[in-house]
């Protein structure tokens, strides 16, 4: 049986993969007195009178909301809400199991932009953040900026950020194996989508200047017609502003890092061997990537990495949001500012240590226990240092 069939037949037996458990003793009149009625009257006074203390009297200080309206669950597409439900519960173990943090899935069945915001402002004060689940882009980008406007908690879409602050860790080690600095490189983004417009963007923040999106049209450049009606890519346009036009071909040639959230093959070896000198490849599409590592190696790569468990060098968002939303509720952060996420990103790369570090090993293991703890000291000093955090 193909792990495919074996996880089928799990999900049949599991029927489910979360479920309720009182944290409270139920065995007596008095416990009920406590934990319901009357008792419970009292706290609900003084929620009313300070909100705030909801988050000392109730679950709401460790509870997360994992969302999506299911329009682009993992490499299957828009399948609808009910058909990411199984991904959404999938997240809230990872949460729970690695993070300690507790996570409630929810698919609201709604396109609409405005439809899916107001549903989740209106849920924001039962939970301590929000993690935005595959929604598909530009979209996930209006979602995402009106509802930090509209909520008083933490908004953090994974497929953006998660993925970015992996990205930035790994990048940041490969750069000491090839002995370039960020800010000299040139990159070559494949996909201008949720991750790759978040990845290209937290590199720019740390320092990267020299930067060429390509999407399904090409390169992304300041006057090609179709991006008039797309604000979020004529953003990018502007700010790279690339000398070079045409497609990936053309976009690679010279580059140092090239970094695919896109499709699969996109990248030949002959491609490669138009790049600088040991270039560094992140080719991230899954299942198949847009080159596969032994044809980049062959072709003169210095370092890759891939989506994939099977190869070294797994780009893994588990490397990042548990730890990032553990640090966030320990200081109960108002938000996930960019400074917390680069905070995230250097301390996943500082746990590779100098004797460790190789072309095969850039980054943790997902399953290292000591990436939570420490991405979570971070976040939560940087949310101290900014003036986020709360408590």
């Amino acid at each position: 049986m193909d792990t495919a069939q074996e996880s089928l037949a799990l999900h049949r037996k599991w029927k489910g993969k979360l479920t309720i458990t009182p944290t409270v003793p139920l065995s007596t009149r008095q416990d009920l007195a406590l934990a319901y009625t009357p008792g419970v009257a009292q706290p609900c006074l003084e929620i009313q009178k300070d909100p705030s203390q909801s988050y000392e009297l109730t679950g709401r200080h460790n509870l997360c909301a994992v969302i999506t309206d299911g329009s682009a669950v993992l490499g299957l597409g828009d399948i609808g809400p009910e058909a990411g439900m199984p991904v959404m519960e999938g997240k809230c173990v990872l949460f729970k199991a690695f993070g300690g943090v507790d996570a409630i899935p929810l698919c609201v069945k709604t396109k609409e932009v405005d439809e899916f915001v107001n549903t989740v402002q209106l849920l924001s004060g039962s939970f301590g953040g929000v993690n935005l689940e595959d929604i598909s882009a530009p979209r996930c980008f209006e979602i995402e900026e009106k509802l930090k406007r509209k909520c008083d908690i933490p908004i953090f879409h994974d497929d953006q950020h998660g993925t970015a602050i992996v990205v930035a860790a790994a990048v940041q080690n490969a750069l000491k194996i090839t002995g370039k600095k960020l800010e000299d490189i040139h990159a070559v983004f494949s996909g201008a989508g949720a991750a790759g417009t978040a990845i290209f963007k937290l590199l720019w923040s740390m320092g990267l200047r020299h930067a060429v999106l390509c999407d399904i049209h090409g390169v992304v450049h300041p006057g090609r017609p179709d991006l008039k009606e797309d604000p979020y890519l004529n953003e990018l346009a502007e700010l790279t502003k690339p000398t070079v036009q045409g497609g990936l071909k053309e976009a690679l040639v010279g580059a140092d890092l090239f970094v695919g959230v896109s499709a699969p093959n996109l990248v030949t070896e002959e491609m490669v061997r138009s790049m600088a000198p040991g270039p560094i490849l992140f080719a991230m599409a899954n299942p198949t990537p847009e080159i596969m590592p032994d044809a980049a190696k062959a072709a003169g790569a210095a370092v890759v990495g891939t989506g994939r468990s099977d190869f070294p060098n797994q780009i893994n968002n588990l490397l990042a949001f548990p730890g990032v939303f553990r640090g966030t509720f320990d200081v109960r952060a108002k938000e996930i500012n960019e400074e917390m996420k680069r905070a995230a990103a250097k301390a996943l790369a500082e746990l590779v240590s100098p004797e460790e570090l190789s072309p095969e090993r850039i980054i943790p293991d997902p399953l290292d226990p000591r990436v939570v703890p420490a991405v979570a000291r971070a976040v939560a000093d940087t949310a101290k240092k900014t003036g986020v955090a709360q408590i």
